[in-house]
């Protein structure tokens, strides 16, 4: 067996990772009124089983308002958490994989339709509600404009992220992500292209770091303090004038303060007007820099697609992790693949034991 850097364990506060694959949050848009369903069960469920590293269920609302479409997954409520407990119960009774929930508010992008129905703002007078933002500007020209915040408000939506993360840790969550990137909320708050506000949350960077600051510390205080809390940023908007990579690195600095574990670096999502290069691995310099600088541990995510390429990532000390999400999508097994291809093994529940390869006689361990 060779050695290899990506499936090599890693440590992450009292959590440590077997490997340092990651399945990436991604919307499902298959809940009911919050609660999760079956199909969550079933989408979980397989995904527990691929042999990753870490898998972080999709973005969960804190608060109905801050759905992204009427069908996402919610943690706002009893109701909520005890349909996730179910699924939960029964993911982990066949596999020992470490899970964390991302906690999200999605702003300005709230109440769109599902991407199969077309995606796109829903109307109030179809069935859609108001949105919120820093400021009142929309996402996309005939969106509903959004209300802007009010400081009350501010603190009622701190308070559904720290009462979300404390239902996080009673359902027994191994660490808790906090969303704040691709346009929703709390990027909202840091861009200055969605943030116009003439207060102590908007101008200066300064300013448009306390709102999402204030957010994670609430969350960090009502998470279980030996499990990891990370956050996931866009490390540039892809828009002149927009949010970019050094502030993003300021932003670091200020959470490492506040007792991050890691941050998980993307881009883009807040402005139509992104321009942004599609090719392999194309946020990996993001992730590198934002570790080199700051020295917290990074997760890169990106059109990494291929084994090797994963393994120079960590090889190389550009990132700590590395998540994949459409790509684990097309291929379930990804993780058990890169260990054939790269000398590595995994751990196979029982139930698959016969299904280790003639060619690869050291894949199960």
């Amino acid at each position: 067996m060779v050695d290899s850097a990506l499936f090599s364990p890693i440590s992450l506060k009292g959590l440590t990772l077997p490997n340092r694959i990651v399945i990436a949050p991604m919307c499902q848009y298959s809940a009911t009124d919050g609660q999760a369903t079956d199909w969550h069960l079933i989408h979980l469920g397989h995904l527990a089983l691929s042999g990753a590293g870490l898998l972080i269920l999709e973005a969960t609302a804190v608060e109905p308002e801050g759905h992204i479409s009427p069908d996402d997954l919610g943690l706002w409520s009893e109701a909520t958490a005890k349909a996730l407990a179910r699924v939960l119960e029964s993911v982990r009774r066949y596999s020992p994989m470490p899970l964390a929930i991302q906690l999200a508010h999605a702003g300005r992008k709230a109440s769109t339709r599902v991407p199969w129905h077309g995606g796109g703002c829903i109307p109030l007078a179809d069935g859609g509600w108001q949105s919120v933002a820093p400021s009142d500007l929309p996402f996309s020209e005939g969106d509903t404009i959004p209300h802007a915040l009010t400081p009350a408000e501010m603190t009622r939506i701190r308070r559904s992220f720290a009462a979300a993360a404390a239902r996080a840790g009673a359902l027994g969550f191994e660490a808790v992500e906090v969303h704040a990137a691709h346009g929703y909320l709390l990027h909202q708050f840091l861009s200055p292209l969605s943030n116009r506000r003439a207060d102590a949350y908007g101008g200066e960077l300064s300013n448009r770091l306390r709102f999402p600051l204030e957010v994670f510390e609430a969350v960090r205080e009502a998470f279980p303090s030996d499990r990891p809390v990370g956050i996931r940023i866009s490390a540039s908007d892809w828009v002149d004038g927009g949010w970019d990579i050094e502030q993003s690195v300021a932003l670091a600095r200020e959470l490492k303060r506040r007792g991050c574990d890691y941050i998980h670096v993307s881009s883009g999502g807040l402005s139509p007007a992104q321009h942004i290069p599609a090719i392999p691995g194309f946020q990996v310099a993001f992730a590198e820099r934002i570790r080199r600088e700051t020295g917290l541990p990074t997760m890169a995510v990106g059109l990494i697609t291929e084994p090797a390429q994963a393994e120079a990532v960590i090889a190389s000390g550009q990132a700590d992790m590395v998540a994949l999400a459409r790509g684990m999508l097309y291929d379930p097994r990804w993780p058990w693949h890169a260990a054939a291809v790269l000398g590595a093994q995994v751990q196979p529940p029982r139930q698959y034991l016969r299904a280790q390869p003639q060619d690869f006689p050291s894949l199960f361990a």
